[in-house]
């Protein structure tokens, strides 16, 4: 695991983009490299459970990304963000991961995407929440951290969601915001 740097408003680092936020993170715990100004972020957020073309659909528009400075940012969660974060890296695309947990290894939540998580730090991406790295993931921080990929990114690319699904939550968000979806 590499460090865990803590950022706060103001700074060099900070996301300008959070900067338009009504209700803008406190802190950003960030692990890994930050991708650069000249990169654009676009989201993918998906379902959990998610179809075979569902599937396709993410990772084949996502490798037609290969070469641009695209950053994909995702939740880390299982289902499409997982296959979104899998297929930047196949394509070589920096990725942006935002548990729903503290970046520690021993919360990072899900657990069973910790390799994955490994491998975006490996690949030059990074990891971002605004929670304590121990801080473990809890109902309430999923809708949190959702605001922050829909405000960091220019758009937002839905890849099937439930009725009721922070997919949606997400989707809505970045609408407020003022961002494409």
């Amino acid at each position: 695991m590499t460090e865990i740097v803590k950022i706060k408003p103001g700074t060099g680092e900070w996301p300008v983009l959070f900067l338009e936020m009504t209700d803008p993170p406190k802190v950003l715990y960030i692990e890994g490299q930050w991708p650069s100004e000249e990169f654009t972020f676009l989201t993918v957020v998906g379902s959990r459970r998610f179809s075979n073309y569902g599937k396709e659909v993410c990772e084949d528009l996502i490798a037609g990304l290969a070469g641009y400075p695209i950053a994909i940012v995702s939740g880390l969660a299982i289902g499409i963000d997982t296959i979104a974060h899998k297929a930047a890296l196949k394509a070589k695309l920096s990725t942006i991961a935002f548990p729903g947990s503290g970046l520690d290894r021993s919360v990072l939540h899900p657990s069973s995407n910790k390799k994955l998580a490994d491998e975006i730090i490996y690949a030059g991406g990074a990891l971002v929440a605004e929670y304590e790295p121990l801080m473990p993931a809890g109902i309430h921080t999923f809708p949190k951290r959702n605001r922050l990929m829909a405000a960091l990114s220019k758009a937002s690319l839905i890849i099937e969601a439930g009725e009721k699904s922070g997919t949606l939550i997400t989707a809505r968000l970045a609408l407020d915001y003022n961002r494409e979806v």
